[in-house]
């Protein structure tokens, strides 16, 4: 699954394509991806632009620019989940962001020549550029939702973000007090901290030389700072290396992120840890894959 850094690289590169571009037909292959009813994602829509292009951890938020003067603010919700892919196909040029089915060629990576049997959404605009929304698993989906209920998804489903004013040492001093659940379930839960995947947190953590089995209570004042320094690290560096190459990741540029290259555990189980050149161990926590070193994490 992308993570923060994926998409975050994802709305950097559609930026500089879509900001501006009018949409003039939407067509919904799979009901189920649009979780609106159709005749109301369509007409929320065709004949509007878009305006803004945001991101809340994994989330990617569309501002939609209303036409004659309309007040309400209206925004298209997209969320990759597992397998969800973005390719825009502008003037012969054919870009991807989100998973990626191979890496033999461009084709192979998106399900074969667009629209194939992985598209569930559509949409054109103006200028003859189309975006289509691919998505292997279907867990993937697009919303139309207002300000009102923007701002209740966001307080409801995210806590703050790396890098951010709002995740602080306090704040996660104050949330892992007492908890109960192992630190690498309090890491992955969006409520918590927001965009932290399974990747990013089993690097955080190594980083922080902290056992992913740890409870999270159980963590020191000096352990909740290294923690809180090595999030921001990882993902820091993550977002200027365009994020890590797993499942044959592209970015919407179709570049590869390169992040892959500076991975200390994550995917090196049984290989030599980079520290104390022990083996990595693999395990499965918190329903994840996880890898760490028994003996460089406490």
């Amino acid at each position: 699954m992308p993570e923060l850094p994926e998409v975050e690289t994802i709305r950097r590169d559609l930026v500089e394509s879509i900001i501006g571009s009018e949409i003039v037909a939407v067509k919904i292959l799979y009901l189920k991806t649009a979780k609106n009813k159709a005749a109301f994602f369509v007409k929320a829509l065709e004949g509007h632009k878009i305006e803004e292009i945001n991101r809340i951890g994994k989330l990617l938020i569309l501002k939609i620019k209303q036409k004659n003067g309309e007040n309400e603010s209206l925004h298209l919700l997209v969320h990759l989940k597992m397998t969800g892919q973005l390719i825009l196909v502008s003037k012969g040029k054919k870009t991807v962001g989100g998973h990626s089915l191979s890496e033999d060629s461009f084709e192979s990576s998106v399900g074969g020549e667009l629209p194939n049997r992985h598209t569930r959404i559509i949409i054109e605009f103006k200028n003859g550029d189309r975006l289509f929304f691919n998505d292997l698993r279907k867990f993937g989906y697009l919303k139309i939702v207002d300000e009102l209920e923007l701002e209740k998804i966001i307080a409801k489903g995210y806590g703050p973000e790396p890098l951010s004013l709002k995740l602080s040492v306090k704040y996660l001093t104050e949330k892992l007090r007492n908890k109960k659940k192992n630190i690498k379930a309090f890491l992955l839960d969006q409520k918590m901290i927001a965009g932290l995947g399974n990747i990013y947190v089993d690097e955080s953590l190594f980083l922080a030389k902290i056992r992913p089995m740890r409870l999270a209570g159980s963590l020191n004042e000096s352990e909740i700072k290294l923690l809180y320094q090595s999030i921001n690290k990882i993902i820091k560096k993550a977002i200027e290396n365009r994020g890590t190459t797993f499942n044959n990741y592209v970015d919407s540029s179709g570049r590869k992120g390169n992040f892959s290259r500076l991975l200390n555990v994550y995917g090196r189980g049984k290989l030599p840890c980079p520290t104390c050149k022990k083996e990595i161990i693999k395990t499965k926590l918190a329903g994840r894959g996880t890898h760490y070193c028994g003996y460089c994490q406490n």
